[in-house]
């Protein structure tokens, strides 16, 4: 099954395009340093090319075209792309959490319960991983919570848009 010609273009490009935006949004929850929101977003890319090995062919599909689309291939070794920095964060968040809820409804109107249970998971884990990359809270990077409570609530909200 080629899941390309299951959605229209704008259907496909939400698909695509929402494990980068849940990556922005996780990191855009605690204000970071520059090196923070780095890892941060490294630690996102990780998660989206790791679903290239995912066992299931949907996520393989959509994180095989977001790594060719946006670059940072971590298993060639190649450098991350910038990180998106959101001037809203809010607004950025809830845009996200808005665009999740489309997407959960978007498969599960057009795909078997694995593969869109296999896509809500996969998201949830990009999110987890992000928050977890860096300490929030310390000073100087030494201290602080690994996942503070707003990143959880994110993590958290995020798995209730998706249906997670």
């Amino acid at each position: 099954m080629t899941y390309e010609t299951t959605f229209n273009d704008e259907e496909w490009s939400l698909l695509v395009g929402l494990p980068q935006s849940v990556i922005s949004a996780a990191s855009a929850v605690e204000k970071n340093s520059m090196r923070g929101t780095l890892a941060e977003g490294e630690a996102g890319l990780e998660a989206v090319a790791d679903g290239r090995q995912s066992g299931n062919p949907l996520v393989e599909a959509i994180a095989g075209e977001l790594v060719f689309r946006v670059g940072g291939d971590p298993d060639l070794g190649e450098e991350p792309p910038v990180a998106i920095v959101p001037d809203d964060a809010d607004t950025y968040i809830g845009e996200t959490l808005s665009r999740a809820k489309q997407a959960s409804a978007l498969i599960a109107e057009k795909l078997a319960p694995g593969d869109a249970g296999a896509y809500r998971h996969w998201l949830v884990t990009i999110a987890e991983q992000v928050v977890e990359a860096t300490s929030s809270g310390g000073i100087l990077g030494i201290g602080g919570e690994t996942v503070s409570a707003a990143e959880g609530a994110f993590v958290h909200r995020l798995a209730e848009a998706l249906g997670d």
